[in-house]
């Protein structure tokens, strides 16, 4: 059970968070548990983790603020292991350091910021940019898995559905028109530069001769055969 003062001040931090929302950073509580709070961090641009959406969870004790909360991740990120809690001056990793001036929002702008770094820490681990950005890439599909998430996060379950209803308009688009699709990759730009054919229209156009009807390649052999006897009938 929450104490008052706790109760008092996550709700007076919540308040100023919709007030003020705070860059890159959104979190919520469970409207049933004031102690229990998702938040879901946006990767900074310039960063291996843009275009990245990082749901996790924090767990305030009922002493709030005079004693810090637990903080885990559960998106896929290359940076913390998933399900597990992160150790950082600003968690309870850390009791020592805790300082009770600290909210909310300084403590997901902190763990933003850590995200950023390379600093091991309990929980960290080591991945290359690249795994980073793939993680990124997939990291809304990933978290719009979650019932959760779906539930308190609606706008990013909204901006996934945007993302998948343009990819399929682009499908849609090349499947319609095949050679225009494989003019405009770079591959087959190259190969017309250097006035050759892209292979992926050699094989375009075969399918497209072998398509010709039966009935129209016998009118054709015999218009063929027709005008090369007409010499013959002449004699």
């Amino acid at each position: 059970m929450a104490e008052k003062a706790c109760v008092k001040r996550l709700q007076k931090e919540y308040r100023a968070l919709c007030k003020e929302p705070v860059s890159n950073v959104v979190a919520r509580p469970l409207p049933n548990d004031i102690l229990d709070w998702h938040y879901v961090l946006e990767g900074s641009q310039g960063t291996a983790f843009a275009g990245g959406y990082y749901y996790g969870k924090i767990k305030f004790p009922p002493e709030y603020p005079f004693k810090p909360p637990g903080i885990i991740m559960t998106t896929p990120n290359g940076r913390f292991m998933t399900q597990t809690k992160i150790c950082m001056s600003m968690s309870d990793f850390h009791p020592e350091t805790w300082n009770p001036m600290w909210s909310v929002s300084s403590i997901l702008t902190g763990l933003l910021s850590f995200m950023m770094d390379n600093s091991p820490t309990t929980g960290s681990v080591s991945t290359t940019d690249e795994e980073k950005q793939r993680l990124a890439k997939s990291s809304l599909a990933f978290n719009c898995k979650i019932p959760a998430f779906r539930k308190l996060f609606p706008e990013y379950v909204e901006k996934y559905e945007e993302q998948l209803a343009a990819e399929q308009s682009v499908a849609a688009k090349e499947d319609e028109n095949p050679v225009q699709t494989l003019k405009k990759r770079g591959g087959a730009k190259e190969e017309l530069k250097n006035g050759e054919a892209p292979k992926e229209l050699d094989k375009y156009e075969q399918q497209r001769r072998r398509s010709i009807p039966t009935w129209l390649l016998l009118l054709l052999v015999f218009i063929f055969a027709s005008v090369m006897a007409l010499p013959l009938l002449q004699l």
